[in-house]
């Protein structure tokens, strides 16, 4: 249990990289995710490796060099689900 509120307290510490996590649940690039995000490039390719270290998204077009795509990971869904429900809580 400990763990999954230090993945999230990680998460919420980052505000590219709460968006990131919400915004994966559909593949994007971080190309992508930097329009949709309105921030720079290189700050979500940071928050997407990041994120991906701790096993919260996943690479799906690996062999890509460029143009890759990322998904949340079943982790991911688990982390950003308690997310949720810590702001229900606060409401």
């Amino acid at each position: 249990m400990s763990e999954l509120y230090e993945l999230v307290s990680f998460v919420n510490r980052g505000k590219i990289r709460k968006g990131t996590l919400i915004e994966l649940r559909r593949p994007h690039t971080p190309t992508e995710l930097a329009d949709i995000l309105m921030a720079h490039r290189s700050s979500v390719s940071r928050a997407v490796l990041a994120l991906e270290k701790r096993g919260l998204v996943k690479c799906i077009t690996p062999d890509e060099k460029v143009c890759r795509y990322y998904q949340i990971s079943d982790e991911g869904s688990r982390v950003l689900a308690e997310i949720k429900n810590l702001e229900k809580k606060i409401e």
